[in-house]
């Protein structure tokens, strides 16, 4: 052996540096496959780029993980919707958060209504999301398309935010589950303002919170009453608000951890978010709502140095 190795120009050292090497390699792969395995049963849709940055494996990069994990079978394939689930109401507001400035949890919320198919029967749901942490706020799931279900969704969120709903300002379509009396007047009642977006696109952050969840959770799993969806939907919402590690913050922290992080800082030193805005040249007009993302940096936030984790 000593001769081959001086034949192949190697050393002992190096040679047994290399088995040591390859070693922690295949014990830390067979330890990913069981992690990879755990998200995959809380996370179905999880992909393995985002394994890749929750996990930070020391003996491999995210390209080659990636690439392992791809040939084992764990490609995610993308699933796209394209159900109406709104009617225009008559009623009309203004879109007051067009290219906005959000530096706080609760500033501005978005809301709306995506479908799910159980057995050939159509389920709704309905989502509102905190636009600065990505916290789900409210939610429900019903078999109808009639506000109460909207209303439903609203005092849970209501219930989240407390007494800083005052000044709040809630955005979404222009459907008429949203411009329902009886949902306006809670809004009122709990002096939050109404804002209305003409286009998806700017409704996008409620528009992709409807995407993860059937996309990512709800549509890997097996699914055939209403009674399971309300429990997936309910464990989906938990795990996202909870562990789910998210791209506008880099992939180091949930939209929970995101806001115990910046909850106490003052005005001047937490990270800043912009809206989307259609004049907006910074911003790119998503051909898909599942692929809105800012063409660079305008709706990620920028961390602080009290966020060096970021």
């Amino acid at each position: 052996m000593n001769s081959l190795f001086n034949l192949l120009g190697l050393s002992k050292q190096t040679v047994h540096q290399s088995r040591v090497r390859y070693r922690k390699f295949e014990a830390e792969l067979q330890e990913l496959i069981v992690q990879v395995d755990q998200i995959r049963s809380e996370h179905p849709g999880c992909g393995v780029e985002k394994m890749y940055m929750s996990l930070r494996p020391k003996t491999m990069g995210r390209d080659k993980f990636c690439e392992i994990f791809m040939s084992l079978g764990y490609r995610v394939v993308q699933h796209r919707n394209y159900q109406r689930t709104t009617t225009p109401g008559h009623i009309r507001y203004p879109n007051l958060i067009r290219g906005m400035v959000v530096n706080r949890p609760y500033q501005v919320v978005q809301s709306d209504i995506t479908y799910f198919s159980v057995e050939g029967r159509f389920y709704y749901l309905v989502f509102i999301i905190d636009v600065y942490t990505k916290e789900i706020l409210g939610y429900n799931v019903s078999d109808h398309l009639r506000a109460s279900s909207n209303v439903v969704a609203l005092k849970k969120a209501l219930v989240q935010v407390k007494e800083l709903s005052f000044g709040m300002i809630h955005h979404s379509d222009m459907g008429c589950q949203y411009t329902s009396e009886e949902y306006l007047s809670l809004l009122r009642k709990n002096g939050v303002i109404v804002s209305m977006g003409g286009c998806a696109q700017e409704n996008a952050y409620a528009e992709r919170v409807n995407g993860i969840i059937k996309n990512e959770y709800l549509k890997y799993q097996t699914i055939t009453t209403f009674k399971q969806l309300v429990s997936a939907v309910r464990k989906a919402v938990k795990h996202y608000n909870q562990s789910r590690k998210h791209q506008a913050f880099k992939n180091r922290f949930t939209p929970l951890e995101f806001k115990e992080k910046v909850v106490n800082l003052s005005t001047q030193r937490r990270p800043m978010a912009i809206i989307y805005a259609a004049e907006n040249y910074k911003i790119k007009e998503a051909s898909s709502l599942l692929d809105f993302s800012p063409k660079e940096v305008p709706q990620a936030h920028n961390c602080p140095l009290e966020l060096n984790e970021c």
